[in-house]
């Protein structure tokens, strides 16, 4: 009887311990903060907000896909950044669909519905430096959207 209450007690105490960890941290946590800047991707092409485009990705970053040629393309994301136009909304529908991350290393992928067009797949490379989370790498791929009957 002694030995079970000893056990439980050395229980307790080991989980207040990790209750009181997680209770320590300040502010958003790291998947929030991952989340926040997806969407400032998601919701800055979709409401034509350049800047929170700037603010989401790595000021060097690019996009790669594969072309209906078969090979590959690379675009700068600067060139990316300057089509969208300040104001212009458009119609995508964006959504996260995962994120995964390790210290200040993430992976996410996305999904951007153009409606009676296509569908996107995003996957994104994150760094957390100088504070804050941004995507430096994107790869993305689609599939037509088939047409109603």
């Amino acid at each position: 009887m002694k030995r079970s209450i000893t056990t439980g007690f050395i229980v307790l105490l080991i989980l207040t311990g990790f209750n009181a960890f997680a209770q320590t941290e300040d502010g958003p946590s790291e998947i929030e903060q991952i989340s926040e800047t997806l969407m400032d991707y998601i919701e800055g092409t979709a409401n034509g907000q350049p800047e929170r485009l700037r603010k989401a990705f790595h000021p060097d970053f690019n996009l790669y896909a594969v072309t209906t040629e078969d090979s590959l393309q690379v675009r700068s994301g600067e060139a990316y950044i300057s089509n969208v136009k300040e104001g212009e909304k458009t119609n995508r529908i964006g959504r996260i669909i995962s994120i995964d991350y390790e210290k200040d290393a993430a992976i996410a992928k996305a999904e951007i519905v153009i409606p009676n067009w296509r569908i996107f797949t995003d996957y994104f490379l994150l760094l957390k430096y100088e504070g804050s989370w941004k995507i430096v790498h994107k790869s993305y791929t689609w599939r037509e959207i088939p047409e109603k009957e």
